[in-house]
C-alpha cells in the first residue's frame, strides 16, 4: 500500500516490475489518498498488505501495536550501514525507534519553498521578502490539517525555538505566541481556500494555465512539478525563506519509508524488496526515472537526476539537511490531527494567541498520558 500521487505510486510500480524480472516475485500496489496516508491506522493496513509505505511519526504507534516487522535483521549490517550513510538529513534515523529500524526511507521531503521561475527572478530568501509577494496576492500556503501544524513547527524551528519531541510543553508560551501571530499575518493574506488545501492542491493551482500564484513559502516538495511537461507551468523549488538568523533550518521533516507487515506470510521476500528499493543504485536510477522523489543521497547528488528536475535536489538540500524530526511517541498521531484543527480554528476565528498555545501545550502533554517505554 502506498499513497495516491505519481510520486508515491509510479516508482513503486516501476521498481516492482523490474523486481519481478529479477526474482520472479510479483508485487501489486494499491494506493490511498494523501489525507488517509497522514492519518489512517497502520495496523489495519498491516493486516491486509505485506509492504506498506509509512510516515516516520507513526513509529511509536506501530511499535506499541507490534504490527510491523523490524528491518534490522541479522547478516545485513553492511547494507544498513550503507543506507544510513546515504541518509539525506535525518531521513534514515527517523524510522529508528526503541532499538530497531522499522522502515527504510524511499522518499525524502520537508517543507521547502515552491516558486514559479517564469514569474519571479528568484525564490524569496527571507520571510519578509515573501510577505511582499503575499500582499500582492501571489502566495498560497497549504493549511489543511496537518499542514497548518507543520508550518507552525517549521517557523518555530527556523526561529531557533523548536518544538519539543518528548513529554512536557510543546513550546514556550511566548515563542509559540510569536509564531502564531506570524501565521495569522500570512493566513490573512492568502486565499481562504488554503484552509482546505494540501500541498498537492496548492501545487496544482500554481502550475495550471493562467495562474499568477508565484510562491508557496512552506510546502512539502513534490519533484514531479519541477519536471518539464508534467503540468502546463513548471514549479521550481528552493530552500525555505528564512524567518530567523540561522538560514533554512528547522523545517518539519516529511518523506516516506517502506515497511513490512509483521503479519505477512512473505516476510523474508518483502524485506528483500525493501532493502533493494531503498538502495542507492535503484534510488538514483529507476526510482527517480519513474517520477519518485528518492530518499538516498546517491540520487540527490546525481547530476542527471538534478538536470531532469530543475535542480530540485541541490536547490533544497540545505533545508533537508537541517530539518527537524517530529515527535514519534505512541499517542502523537492523534495530537497531530487535533493540534492542526485547533490552529485552524484559531486562525479562522481570531482566537487569542496565548489561549491557543496553552491549548496546544495541554494537548501535547495529554498525548503522553498512560504511555510507558516510549523513549
Amino acid at each position: 500500500m502506498t499513497w495516491s500521487h505519481p510520486r508515491g505510486y509510479d516508482p513503486m510500480v516501476a521498481c516492482s516490475r523490474l523486481w519481478f524480472e529479477k526474482t520472479g516475485i510479483t508485487i501489486e500496489w494499491d494506493k490511498r489518498s494523501l489525507q488517509d496516508f497522514e492519518s489512517f491506522p497502520v495496523e489495519e493496513l498491516a493486516r491486509t498488505y505485506d509492504l506498506i509505505v509509512i510516515d516516520h511519526p507513526h513509529v511509536g504507534q506501530i511499535t506499541a501495536e507490534h504490527c510491523l516487522a523490524p528491518l534490522d535483521v541479522p547478516g545485513r549490517e553492511a547494507e544498513r550501514a550503507a543506507l544510513l550513510k546515504g541518509s539525506v538529513g535525518q531521513s534514515y534515523p527517523s524510522y529508528h525507534w526503541q532499538g530497531h529500524q522499522w522502515a527504510f526511507p524511499v522518499d525524502t521531503a520537508t517543507q521547502v519553498c515552491a516558486w514559479r521561475p517564469d514569474l519571479l527572478k528568484h525564490a524569496p530568501k527571507t520571510w519578509a521578502e515573501m510577505l511582499v509577494l503575499a500582499r500582492e496576492g501571489r502566495v498560497l500556503l497549504p493549511l489543511r490539517p496537518p499542514h497548518s501544524l507543520m508550518t507552525f513547527y517549521t517557523l518555530c524551528g527556523n526561529l531557533e525555538t523548536p518544538c519539543a519531541t518528548a513529554s512536557g510543553q510543546l513550546i514556550n508560551r511566548e515563542h509559540g505566541m510569536h509564531v502564531l501571530e506570524m501565521m495569522g499575518e500570512i493566513s490573512a493574506l492568502v486565499d481562504p481556500a488554503c484552509f482546505e488545501m494540501d500541498p498537492i492542491a496548492v501545487l496544482e493551482r500554481m502550475a495550471k494555465t493562467g495562474s499568477e500564484i508565484a510562491c508557496a513559502p512552506l510546502i512539502y516538495g513534490y519533484v514531479n512539478y519541477a519536471i518539464k511537461g508534467f503540468r502546463p507551468n513548471l514549479v521550481a523549488f528552493a530552500d525555505i525563506p528564512a524567518a530567523g538568523e540561522n538560514g533554512p533550518a528547522g523545517s518539519a521533516l516529511g518523506g516516506t519509508g517502506i515497511a513490512v507487515s509483521a503479519f505477512s506470510g512473505h516476510r523474508a521476500e518483502a524485506i528483500d524488496f525493501a532493502y533493494w528499493i531503498a538502495s542507492g543504485g535503484i534510488q538514483k536510477s529507476l526510482y527517480a526515472e519513474a517520477g519518485g522523489q528518492p530518499g538516498h543521497a546517491d540520487a540527490w547528488e546525481d547530476q542527471a537526476v538534478n538536470a531532469a528536475t530543475s535542480d530540485f535536489y541541490t536547490a533544497t538540500r540545505k533545508t533537508l539537511e537541517a530539518a527537524w524530526v517530529r515527535p514519534r511517541h505512541n499517542g502523537y498521531m492523534a495530537f497531530q490531527q487535533s493540534a492542526s484543527e485547533r490552529l485552524n480554528e484559531a486562525l479562522l476565528k481570531g482566537h487569542g494567541a496565548g489561549r491557543v498555545i496553552d491549548d496546544l501545550n495541554a494537548q501535547f502533554l495529554r498525548s503522553f498520558r498512560g504511555l510507558a517505554n516510549q523513549a
